[in-house]
């Protein structure tokens, strides 16, 4: 496995007995995560380029296919989905490692993907299966668990999901940034109907609903990924496909009924990243901290870096291969 940092490339075996799923850094970069179809997560500690294992957190009793670390603000905190259909929340203690401290067992087929909200919306884990639906895991004020299920996300499967920036487009440079109840609740899946849905949260029905559907994908959705917004006038989503295509979905803060964010159900726009199609089915995407660099990873193990230029025009600006070296 390879960790590309400051044009510095740190490689080592990750340990796992089988196929790499996903890999994902803490808050401060000091962790990684890893999962795989060996169905266990290994913890590393990362350190000046050098990586310690630290623990190998074995629960699930299948392929796991991602994982992702809370806020700091909610401890050491870990979730985990796998084929088996469960989440898992780990929390490490003092002298113990993680422990599950939560066990989600409410889908009915392999959940594929897991999200945490941003921490202004408190622990918040979104979850999508291939039953289906997707379903929303929070620890509420009163100390407890609590299951939303939304049953209507996508017949055939859901493959991805994303949370939206909580601040609302254009909060800055319209004013109104810090006003109360100014907090976006939002998030985009994508299934395998070939849609990416955007969904918002409905003050009266106290659950998410579809706002807008957005179609232009010839084959399952693989990732969806909202870009960091500080909220400037426009927002960003990537979507990437089996069908080698990746889109880049954007909309202007005009296009709200509101500044609030709460209501983004119109003025969509779409893009095609490439003007031709990547070379093999596009499995992630995933944006730089401040937005304005997506990195796309596709089936032939390279790895695309895009930036928009002052034209609108998307240019791949760098590539590195599978030994984590710029092509």
């Amino acid at each position: 496995m390879s960790i590309v940092t400051n044009d510095e490339t740190l490689q080592f075996d990750t340990q796992h007995e089988d196929m790499i799923h996903d890999a994902q850094l803490d808050y401060y970069g000091k962790r990684l995560a890893t999962c795989s179809s060996d169905g266990t997560i290994h913890v590393f500690e990362i350190k000046d380029n050098q990586q310690r294992f630290q623990e190998a957190l074995k629960g699930h009793s299948g392929p796991v296919w991602q994982v992702a670390w809370a806020h700091p603000k909610f401890g050491s905190v870990l979730a985990s989905c796998s084929y088996d259909g469960t989440v898992l929340i780990w929390k490490e203690t003092a002298g113990s490692g993680f422990t599950v401290i939560k066990k989600h067992d409410k889908h009915q087929a392999s959940v594929n993907a897991i999200a945490w909200a941003s921490h202004e919306l408190g622990p918040v884990l979104l979850c999508g299966s291939s039953d289906g639906k997707t379903s929303l895991l929070s620890f509420t004020e009163e100390g407890v668990w609590d299951v939303q299920m939304l049953r209507s996300a996508h017949a055939t499967g859901v493959n991805a999901v994303s949370w939206a920036p909580v601040i609302a487009t254009g909060a800055f440079t319209q004013g109104g940034a810090t006003q109360s109840g100014g907090l976006v609740r939002q998030f985009a899946t994508g299934g395998c109907d070939n849609n990416v849905k955007i969904w918002s949260y409905s003050d009266e029905k106290k659950t998410y609903e579809v706002v807008q559907t957005l179609e232009g994908h010839g084959d399952w959705v693989r990732d969806v990924a909202y870009a960091p917004n500080i909220g400037l006038p426009r927002t960003y989503l990537a979507s990437c496909s089996q069908d080698k295509h990746v889109y880049i979905w954007t909309q202007d803060a005009s296009s709200s009924d509101d500044h609030s964010g709460q209501n983004h159900s119109v003025g969509w726009t779409s893009r095609a990243l490439s003007s031709t199609p990547f070379s093999d089915v596009v499995w992630r995407v995933s944006w730089s901290m401040s937005g304005n660099v997506l990195a796309v990873s596709c089936g032939d193990n390279r790895i695309t870096l895009w930036k928009e230029n002052l034209k609108g025009e998307w240019e791949s600006i760098s590539e590195i291969n599978e030994d984590g070296h710029k092509a």
